[in-house]
């Protein structure tokens, strides 16, 4: 499923976000891919990483979603709840529940705290919105 970065943010949630300072440039290395199929997810990273406060590691709460969290979230209009773990591209594994930061939930997640929400549209223009429910760090 493909989704568009391309929102009205007037209708979005959009949080403010907190980001691990020691992931910081290597998440904006990420986001600058521009080919291919996760460009669209590469520009809503980098729109993320702009409005996100960095911390350094030791101050950034435990309960804010960085990579490494185990992350436990509900997507609003389902109710469904899913519980993943956010990593970089090379260390996802669909099957382990691990996600990487460059899809549009991992890249949405991210920088996230218990009971926020955040909200953005797929391609088809269908509105998803993430509420973290449970935030740790995995083992």
């Amino acid at each position: 499923m493909e989704y568009d970065v391309h929102r009205d943010k007037t209708v979005e949630k959009r949080p403010p976000i907190a980001i691990d300072a020691n992931h910081f440039d290597k998440l904006s290395a990420l986001s600058l891919l521009t080919r291919g199929p996760i460009m669209e997810v590469c520009e809503y990273l980098r729109e993320e990483l702009d409005r996100a406060h960095v911390l350094p590691a030791e101050k950034l709460r435990p309960d804010i979603v960085s990579l490494g969290s185990q992350v436990e979230f509900r997507e609003e209009q389902t109710g469904t709840v899913q519980e993943i773990i956010l990593v970089y591209p090379l260390d996802a594994d669909i099957t382990r529940r691990r996600v990487s930061v460059l899809t549009p939930i991992g890249a949405a997640l991210l920088g996230l705290s218990v009971n926020q929400t955040i909200s953005f549209h797929t391609g088809a223009g269908e509105k998803r919105e993430l509420t973290v429910l449970k935030v740790r760090r995995a083992v």
